[in-house]
């Protein structure tokens, strides 16, 4: 019986255990791909590249991470890509445009992925939108929109400022015409600055003041109204909501902007192991305390303060997914109107 034990040991001693390693193990020497959907250089890339140097302190056995960029459609081609094409290892992660997490719910086809399947891992912020024109434009105040044509620049009659100029043209009665074709927000912005525009229905508040604080200083730029997931005392415009007192109005405003409640969402393709999962979810939640990485994001600009764990986007996007029939289907009605007139 002794010499059958040892031989047993033995035996086992030259195969090691086929036991997975836990996720806590399994990032040692490992690398993570982060891929984002939008070009280098731009809000989306800035962050992920800030996280990628931070986030590896967090993660059991500090894998490296490098940045890809996978532009293209308005960030859907790397959306459908992290849905059903990525690897689900836990070794590549995305952050996407945040509005594309409920096209499916507006009824665009080619948005090829159930958001709810998504293993969120979280944002490190939730952003404010904005309707500008520019300092020369005799346009005050919202009520002025409603006499007085705007217009308004945006990338296509799809695009996500497209989007939002017909969003609020329908529910404050404005005159809005829509001019497509820039290729970015910063040349739309130079167009702005000449008189080709008068301005755009959808900036960040956190991108104008990291990238244009002086348009915000100097009065350049003239904000309408805000919107997003909560109001923001430091914009000089009132908040959409304060606004619409119409039940049905406020559910179409509401999940009209939910995509700004995702602020700059990162997430994990479906199907991967729920240890790892929980693994990287900790980890960013961590990363979003960090005073090293807060500093870096104060002086970068860039809003850190209103982070939000991938749990909580999830049930965000649950709850947007069964807000009431009529208001999604005027907002579907919105959307469509800019995919038919591509």
């Amino acid at each position: 019986m002794h010499r059958s034990m040892l031989a047993a040991v033995a035996l086992l001693a030259l195969f090691p255990s086929t036991r997975p390693a836990h996720a806590t193990d399994f990032y040692g020497g490992k690398q993570i791909h982060f891929v984002v959907s939008s070009d280098v250089g731009n809000s989306y890339d800035t962050f992920a590249r800030m996280i990628s140097r931070h986030l590896p302190r967090f993660v059991p056995g500090n894998p490296s991470i490098v940045v890809q960029n996978m532009a293209g459609a308005g960030g859907l081609r790397a959306t459908n890509w992290l849905y059903n094409v990525a690897p689900k290892d836990g070794l590549t992660i995305g952050m996407v445009n945040n509005t594309l997490a409920f096209d499916p719910l507006y009824g665009n086809k080619q948005a090829q992925f159930d958001a709810a399947k998504f293993n969120w891992l979280g944002t490190p912020s939730q952003e404010t939108a904005l309707l500008i024109v520019w300092h020369t434009v005799p346009v005050h105040k919202l009520e002025d929109a409603k006499t007085r044509e705007l217009v308004l620049s945006a990338s296509g009659a799809g695009s996500t400022p497209a989007f939002f100029a017909r969003v609020l043209a329908a529910l404050f009665d404005m005159t809005v015409k829509i001019i497509p074709g820039y290729k970015s927000q910063t040349e739309s912005f130079l167009a702005m600055e000449r008189g080709e525009n008068d301005g755009n229905a959808s900036p960040f508040w956190s991108s104008l003041a990291s990238e244009f604080p002086h348009w915000i200083s100097e009065g350049k730029i003239r904000p309408l109204v805000h919107y997003g997931s909560a109001r923001n005392p430091e914009i000089p415009a009132p908040y959409a909501l304060d606004l619409l007192s119409d039940p049905e109005q406020r559910a179409i405003m509401e999940i009209a902007q939910a995509g700004l409640g995702m602020g700059r969402p990162m997430t994990l393709p479906p199907g991967v192991d729920p240890e790892k999962t929980a693994v990287l979810r900790k980890a960013f939640t961590s990363l979003f305390k960090d005073g090293e990485f807060l500093s870096e994001c104060k002086k970068a600009s860039l809003n850190c303060s209103t982070p939000m764990s991938g749990e909580e986007m999830l049930a965000f996007v649950q709850k947007i997914y069964h807000s009431p029939r009529a208001a999604v289907e005027k907002i579907s009605t919105i959307y469509m109107e800019g995919q038919q007139s591509r």
